[in-house]
């Protein structure tokens, strides 16, 4: 293993162990799911190049760099489309968050 692929696999690591203890410390849904999306999109993303690092062949760096992309386009996504959902079902703030930026924009009603 080179050393460029040891620091990315650590420095993953530390961004997903970064990420779990968002998920515990942080006080609402929202800030959770900021938590896990971002850092666990970039940890995911550096074990990967790491893995690319080690391995040197054209069949894994081409599967890693899929799969980052994959991880990069639909993390986000389901983040948001989630955050929405919990939104439009009325799960409460954190007492920390200032404004309600989409109050008013939509109507908050459960059919």
């Amino acid at each position: 293993m080179n050393i460029l692929s040891i620091v990315c696999i650590l420095i993953g690591s530390l961004f997903i162990l970064i990420a779990a203890i968002g998920m515990l410390r942080m006080p609402d849904l929202l800030m959770r799911m900021h938590a896990a999306t971002k850092a666990g999109t970039l940890g995911t993303g550096l074990i990967l190049i790491g893995v690319v690092f080690h391995f040197q062949k054209w069949s894994v760096t081409i599967e890693a760099f899929l799969t980052i992309l994959f991880i990069f386009i639909t993390a986000p996504i389901a983040s948001h489309l989630l955050a929405r959902a919990a939104y439009f079902r009325g799960i409460k703030l954190a007492k920390i968050t200032i404004t309600d930026e989409l109050k008013g924009y939509y109507d908050r009603k459960i059919s």
